[in-house]
């Protein structure tokens, strides 16, 4: 599914996995269903960053830069970029195609845990340097996502 576009991905999976995370919900409980997914999105979402990790040229910075592309396929994602340096890249989504997705389908809550719920942990897999920041999504209900990548212990600046 490489060849297909990220929000084309997400909607296949979502149409697959939607009853059976339903289904799982009626049998052992909403909480216990939406651990076990929630874990199991993650240790994906972190080997998916190692492979990006290996893939991509050039410092954790400039690789969240290039995949963002990725997840804008299709105009997946509108953004405003705020800052973006060696130590930091800093924006906003302002409309995300992947929420409007999962709300259409009748399933928001199942958007943060599919989709939303990779972001750090693809972060963790692209580099243990690089630290996700983000307080809120459109997917659960803000305006905007606030995405807030940063090094963890960036380089000092030259003092000339």
């Amino acid at each position: 599914m490489k060849h297909l576009p990220l929000l084309e991905q997400r909607k296949i999976e979502a149409k697959v996995l939607a009853p059976l995370i339903r289904a799982f919900e009626d049998e052992f409980g909403r909480e216990k269903t939406h651990t076990l997914v929630g874990k199991t999105i993650e240790t994906l979402a972190r080997g998916e960053g190692k492979g990006i990790a290996q893939e991509l040229e050039g410092t954790p910075i400039e690789k969240v830069a290039s995949l963002l592309p990725r997840f804008n396929e299709g105009d997946a994602l509108e953004l405003d970029v705020l800052k973006q340096d060696a130590s930091c890249y800093e924006f906003n989504v302002t409309r995300c195609r992947f929420a409007e997705f999962y709300k259409e389908l009748g399933m928001p809550e199942l958007g943060q845990l599919l989709s939303c719920n990779r972001d750090f942990a693809l972060s963790e897999g692209i580099s243990s340097e690089l630290e996700l920041e983000r307080s809120q999504t459109i997917m659960e209900g803000a305006s905007h996502c606030d995405f807030r990548f940063r090094v963890k212990n960036p380089p000092p600046k030259n003092q000339d």
